[in-house]
């Protein structure tokens, strides 16, 4: 999808080092755009830091997206980018349809209110410097973060919901995989 999305400069995919000759030679044999394929890190936050580290210094918002949601739309990724036109970043997430517990052992400490709880996805897009500015915070440089957008919660920058779809899940289970074979046909 980000291939064929003409408001890009560039796509750059982060990748296991063990990967990137095999996956280079995939995506040249059917991509006309040039795509940087660079190795990743220990973990996401190092692997997404390599990736805004290789883009041009011409650019001022990144995009963020995961390999394992592969039914991200067009529209999605358009909705999220334009949404950074007026605050410090944009990701996409779904409010949840269950009920929310909250528990640190197999007791219940609390139900959480679902009306203000969301459930994000990717893309995830920020102002890259902002971005760069909050992984080169000192206080938060031996913290784990699962997406970019907690890192920039943790700067006190202004992040805006663009509600996503269902269809943009991300496949992690035989459930999940099973789901995205049968969508495909």
């Amino acid at each position: 999808m980000f291939l064929s999305v003409k408001i890009f400069d560039e796509v750059i995919l982060v990748v296991p080092r063990d990967s990137q000759k095999t996956i280079e030679q995939e995506i040249n044999s059917f991509s006309d755009k040039p795509v940087k394929i660079i190795n990743g890190g220990i973990n996401r936050q190092d692997s997404v830091k390599n990736g805004i580290r290789a883009s041009s210094v011409n650019s001022d918002l990144v995009v963020i997206h995961d390999a394992v949601r592969p039914f991200v739309t067009k529209k999605l990724i358009e909705d999220c980018i334009s949404a950074c036109s007026y605050s410090d970043g944009a990701i996409i997430a779904i409010p949840p349809v269950d009920t929310i517990k909250y528990s640190t052992s197999d007791i219940i400490e609390k139900t959480i209110d679902r009306e203000f709880v969301w459930m994000a996805q990717t893309p995830q897009v920020f102002n890259k410097g902002k971005l760069l500015e909050a992984y080169e915070n000192q206080s938060l440089n031996n913290s784990i973060f699962t997406d970019e957008a907690s890192i920039m919660e943790g700067m006190g920058y202004s992040i805006t919901i663009v509600p996503g779809t269902e269809k943009n899940f991300k496949i992690t289970t035989r459930d999940d995989w099973n789901r995205a074979e049968a969508l495909l046909k």
